[in-house]
């Protein structure tokens, strides 16, 4: 079990944000043979397989060499977010930034994790890993190169509903916070995490302690790390802490036939594929995304279902999220009934 030691002042530093690469890197681990809770991403494995002939298979091995399907994780792979809503490249140049120093001691301390790694190429992972230890300052380019050729296959086609499922999770969280304060929200955020005493204790296969220090304290909420949770405790970054959002369930779920129904008829195609579509808030240029409209486009829309009283929308950060109202939900469940 891990212990992370809050003051007064890290509760006044409680801070969340969206992280694109920790979704990437996370979803790495998804990808690895036998991991637990992967059928809840089985939709996004069968796309990626039919995505990955573009990726170069010496990029996936160095990533494989780099994240393990399980245990330790290094530190400089998760570098966090300094906003909210920070973007892919922005990250990626924080990795591409990191100390080579550091990057030496943590790919050495993950060289003493003897993890099993199933399947071919395993040899050749270790060798991999090996190289990057020894040569740190020449090895961070090429992973650097390799995390974004990865991203823009794996991650990226599907971001706009990740992301939207991530910023639902940042908003409920948010209101928990307002409504029964810190310690309660704490204690609602995953099986594995409890908060009590002014300590955080997050469920792992290893006992270890860390102060926050006065650093504050980073929550990341995280698709693809279902079932576990991520931690974060180098310094000079805030701890961060990484957890399954809730709604998981819906994050890959499709109803096509709801489209196609009698609410066509009265809504008109557009209109009752986007209210069928909201069962995530997102934004107009997320909906736009996954529609394939442009956004001026899909706001009209957006604003016309929003003034009959099937979606709602409400600001977070500089986005504005739309998602259905309850008699939203009834009319499409009617329809489609």
């Amino acid at each position: 079990m891990i212990h992370l030691h809050v003051t007064a002042a890290d509760l006044t530093r409680v801070r969340f944000a969206a992280a694109p690469l920790t979704e990437t890197v996370a979803s790495l681990r998804t990808l690895s043979a036998g991991r637990r809770g992967a059928h809840l991403h089985r939709p996004w494995i069968d796309r990626f397989v039919e995505r990955a002939g573009r990726l170069r298979e010496r990029d996936l091995d160095l990533l494989r060499a780099l994240v393990r399907p399980e245990g330790y994780l290094p530190d400089f792979l998760l570098p966090p977010p300094g906003r909210r809503s920070a973007t892919f490249a922005d990250a990626l140049v924080q990795v591409g930034d990191a100390d080579p120093e550091t990057v030496a001691g943590e790919l050495a301390h993950l060289a003493t994790h003897r993890v099993a790694q199933r399947g071919p190429g395993r040899e050749a992972r270790r060798a991999l890993l090996q190289s990057l230890v020894d040569r740190p300052d020449a090895g961070i380019g090429p992973v650097t190169e390799a995390l974004g050729a990865y991203h823009r296959v794996a991650v990226a086609p599907d971001w706009p509903r990740i992301d939207a499922l991530l910023h639902d999770d940042i908003a409920y969280r948010l209101d928990v916070l307002a409504d029964g304060g810190a310690d309660r929200m704490l204690n609602n955020l995953h099986p594995s995490v409890t908060f009590s005493d002014q300590t955080l204790r997050i469920v792992k296969y290893y006992d270890g302690h860390a102060d926050c220090g006065g650093r504050g304290l980073l929550l990341v909420p995280c698709a693809f790390a279902w079932p576990d949770v991520l931690v974060r405790t180098a310094h000079p970054e805030p701890p961060s802490v990484s957890y399954s959002p809730r709604g998981l369930g819906r994050l890959w779920a499709e109803h096509p036939e709801r489209a196609g129904s009698a609410l066509v008829g009265v809504l008109g195609q557009t209109r009752a594929a986007l209210l069928a579509q909201l069962d995530l808030p997102m934004s107009t240029s997320q909906a736009a995304t996954q529609m394939a409209l442009s956004a001026p486009t899909l706001s009209v829309h957006l604003q016309a279902l929003r003034a009959a009283g099937l979606l709602t929308s409400r600001r977070a950060g500089r986005q504005v999220l739309y998602a259905r109202t309850d008699l939203g939900d009834r009319l499409l469940g009617a329809a489609g009934a």
